[in-house]
């Protein structure tokens, strides 16, 4: 039997797809997360803390492929870190990382952290391939809801996002995973740019609800890199086809139509 492949953040949106993909193409997969989990046929749960440091070694027993998803708000590039030193005592033979579009241009902290992570990766001698890749359509509407709570909805001027199919990275990480060393292959993107005023009338009108809206300015630095459209995809990048309204007429039952759904917005 081969090596298994290690999944970090195997339980999460994006390694609850990888996984499946990765068992499909033959291979014994074994996920890594805080809590654990069930076995299954070919798929084995290691409990590990990458953020402190503790169980790597354990996990990456027999492993020559790691790709890692596990991320959070903050400390990425110190749980990134702590793996990359795991991995270079166990000689891993390839290092693949999800990182994200403008990692290297947005000044914010989770962005900065995905660089420090990358940097840590390209550093570290091992081979390896890196991903960055679109704010996933999950995240959009998980916001979206978030934001819908509100009576009157604040609209940043100028913020837009591309957002990408979770299923259709997933799909593209297990390629990479199972091919060569590949450094930093071309970002993935949604098809299409969506400021976020739009992005928030399509999830408003499936579900009938009425907002109004409150146009506001993003001060600052990271104001400014978003409204230049520095986490947005560049010449060249790979564009996933599921759009984001199919996305929802997927996610969430067809509301009956409404006279007018189009919010109004305050001036």
């Amino acid at each position: 039997m081969s090596s298994p492949i290690l999944v970090t953040g195997g339980t999460g949106t994006l390694g609850r797809l990888v996984t499946p993909l990765l068992r499909e193409a033959g291979h014994p997969v074994r996920v890594l997360s805080r809590r654990g989990g069930p076995a299954g046929d070919g798929i084995e749960h290691v409990t590990a803390d990458l953020l402190a440091g503790e169980g790597i070694e354990a996990a990456l027993d027999g492993v020559e492929t790691v790709v890692h998803l596990a991320g959070g708000p903050k400390g990425d590039d110190q749980a990134t870190g702590n793996l990359v030193r795991a991995a270079q005592r166990a000689r891993v033979r390839h290092l693949v990382y999800i990182s994200v579009i403008g990692a290297d241009r947005v000044p914010l902290g989770y962005f900065r952290a995905k660089l420090g992570a990358e940097r840590a990766i390209i550093e570290s001698g091992l081979p390896w391939t890196i991903l960055r890749a679109a704010q996933f359509h999950d995240l959009v509407l998980a916001l979206a809801q978030k934001m819908a709570k509100m009576p009157v909805i604040p609209i940043p001027g100028g913020l837009r996002f591309q957002p990408v199919d979770s299923r259709e990275v997933a799909a593209r990480l297990v390629n990479l995973a199972l091919d060569a060393p590949g450094g930093v292959v071309p970002d993935l993107a949604g098809p299409a740019v969506h400021p976020m005023a739009d992005l928030m009338r399509g999830y408003l009108q499936v579900c009938g609800k009425r907002r109004l809206f409150l146009p506001v300015r993003m001060p600052g630095k990271a104001g400014r890199a978003y409204r230049a459209g520095d986490n947005l995809a560049l010449n060249g990048a790979a564009t996933g086809t599921r759009t984001w309204e199919a996305f929802l007429a997927e996610r969430i039952p067809q509301a009956e139509p409404m006279v007018n759904t189009r919010p109004a917005t305050l001036q």
